[in-house]
């Protein structure tokens, strides 16, 4: 099958059609209406096999995960995603897995609404690369920089699992059947918090999303004021696999390990009792959790159940060379 045979079976066919497409694939470029009064939202990321999903990874789990991933950037921001492109390096034509492939991204767009407008196919080890547009009003974009001391820190979710998932396909960890299969959804399918972040809008502080482990994308939202934080270990909110785990692998899970895809966020304390409820409920609904406080001393200090401190890992995280 040629290339462009390729992109109308597998591609063409199965594209989202939106009022705001004005030409999507099949030119030499995309033509997209921005809604007036909002800005372009845009972010791109590459997965490679063997590096960032294991060799054997479902095609299905390829494709969603290489959406999921930039979807979950435009959670981070506070926008409303709307179209994509997509680079696929192909090593050999294998009807059976682009069908799978396609099934796995055409499913996530579909659920968040999002457009393929376009993209390339090429030859060569297998690398995935979605670039992803979205939009939201300019006063409204959620940042990295914006966090106060006194602000409250929340991630959504749970941490870890994504993390123990991987280390369990790797051998490092021997986890029971029913443990695993619990976890794998996490790793290869995780969810974005696009509803959250749209909810934040005009709420935190500052946000970030949660690829190379907690500590690591937390000291991103701290790093531009110089700014530190307090963690409670025992609010880290952990699936039921990993509260069975001893906590020499429970924390260090938790706290630095990547492809969790969780929202972490900032928001300044509420200024009265009731705001404080009603937020309170609010977070509940988006599955937000407090885990700690912003502090104006550089540095992250973990504290477990009785007050000491947590000689953490390492915040640097995933390193991507």
């Amino acid at each position: 099958m040629q290339e462009f045979s390729l992109i109308e079976h597998y591609f063409t066919r199965h594209a989202l059609a939106r009022d705001d497409v004005l030409l999507g694939i099949g030119d030499d470029a995309a033509l997209c209406q921005v809604p007036a009064g909002q800005v372009l939202v845009t972010s791109v990321d590459t997965l490679v096999e063997g590096v960032h999903f294991p060799l054997d990874t479902a095609p299905f789990d390829v494709g969603y995960k290489a959406l999921a991933v930039n979807l979950s950037d435009m959670a981070a921001m506070g926008a409303q995603p709307a179209w994509f492109t997509l680079a696929l390096t192909l090593p050999h034509q294998q009807a059976d897995w682009l069908a799978g492939f396609t099934q796995g991204l055409s499913h996530l767009a579909q659920q968040y609404q999002v457009a393929l407008i376009g993209g390339d196919t090429t030859r060569g080890h297998l690398t995935i690369t979605v670039q992803i547009m979205g939009f939201c009003p300019p006063d409204l974009v959620l940042k990295r920089q914006g966090a106060s001391p006194g602000d409250e820190i929340y991630v959504t979710g749970t941490l870890g699992d994504a993390g123990l998932a991987l280390k369990a396909l790797q051998g490092e960890i021997d986890l029971p059947k029913d443990a695993l299969e619990q976890v794998l959804p996490r790793l290869h399918r995780p969810t974005p918090r696009v509803d959250t972040g749209l909810a934040l809008r005009g709420q935190a502080s500052s946000a970030i999303d949660i690829s190379d482990g907690l500590l690591a994308d937390l000291g991103h939202l701290l790093a531009g004021h110089q700014l530190g934080a307090r963690l409670s270990l025992p609010a880290l909110p952990l699936s039921p696999v990993l509260q069975h785990l001893p906590t020499a692998l429970t924390w260090p899970l938790a706290l630095s390990a990547g492809d969790d895809y969780e929202l972490c966020f900032t928001r300044p304390v509420a200024p009265s009792a009731q705001v404080s409820q009603n937020t309170a409920q609010q977070l509940t609904l988006l599955n937000a959790h407090y885990i700690g406080t912003v502090t104006e001393q550089p540095g992250i200090i973990c504290l477990d159940a009785a007050g000491h401190t947590y000689n953490a890992p390492s915040i640097g995280g995933y390193q991507h060379f």
